[in-house]
């Protein structure tokens, strides 16, 4: 039964999950982080041991979970040596094969969504998908979703990337959007507040229908008299140009193969 956590890992997900987890009652025992600092000022949230050495790092705990970069991942475990121990990550992209020479116990729990230290979160409404080696495993994490979240699903490592591929396309690439829009706001003197009500009304609209169905704009219409106007304005930002023209011709090209 998993009760005593160790997180090697003290950033953005790390700090809301240790603090979900925390309400959950279960025990955050040790937090690892390279930095003291960052490790303690996580410790101190959730009352757990801070550490910035493997060395440091028990070999008491119930379960691991890296919430690391994954290049930092592997380092991680090749001077650890958890051998026999539950470890788990919550990274999107990389494969649960990645502690198979480390620990016959192994999984992922990975929490769908993106988290800023500054913004709380409601854990309830986030998904957690699980994978694990095996059946018992499963259960345990799983079983440790449930008491933090109401949306719990088992995936399988192809299916995990591909859906933060697809999350990447969501809210990564949207997000620069977003920050586009509002230097292209502060070019002429306007505040990002404009667009807020756009956005929420854009982000609210995809709850009761397809994105698709939900495209407006001028490429749908392929509106090249706009479209042409607004390239020729982005002459002074050519990154942005060149976003513009290949995001507008890919939304025309969806859509026009519904008039053919």
């Amino acid at each position: 039964m998993i009760r005593n956590v160790v997180f090697v890992g003290a950033g953005n997900l790390a700090t809301h999950l240790a603090l979900a987890l925390k309400s959950a009652n279960y025990n955050i025992c040790q937090v690892y982080s390279r930095t003291q600092v960052s490790s303690e000022t996580l410790g101190k949230q959730v009352g757990a041991e801070a550490c910035c050495s493997f060395d440091e790092v028990r070999r008491d705990a119930d379960i691991y979970i890296f919430a690391l970069s994954d290049k930092a991942l592997s380092s991680a475990l090749e001077t650890l040596q958890l051998k026999n121990k539950l470890l788990v990550h919550t990274a999107g992209s990389l494969p649960m094969s990645v502690f198979e020479t480390y620990t016959s116990n192994y999984g992922v729990f990975y929490p769908l969504q993106t988290f800023s230290k500054v913004r709380q979160v409601d854990f309830s409404n986030i998904p957690i998908c699980i994978e694990a080696n095996e059946s018992a495993i499963e259960l345990e994490l799983v079983g440790m979703a449930k008491k933090i979240s109401n949306s719990v699903q088992l995936i399988s490592s192809k299916q995990r990337k591909q859906l933060h591929m697809a999350a990447v396309f969501t809210c990564n690439f949207t997000n620069h959007m977003y920050h586009i829009g509002q230097e292209l706001l502060q070019d002429e003197g306007m505040d990002f507040e404009l667009l807020k009500p756009l956005i929420l009304e854009t982000a609210e609209k995809v709850q009761e229908i397809s994105a698709k169905d939900a495209q407006t704009g001028p490429a749908v219409r392929f509106d090249e008299d706009v479209i042409k106007a607004h390239e020729e304005s982005l002459n002074m930002h050519p990154d942005f140009q060149k976003l513009y023209k290949f995001v507008s011709e890919s939304i025309y090209h969806l859509h026009s193969k519904d008039n053919d």
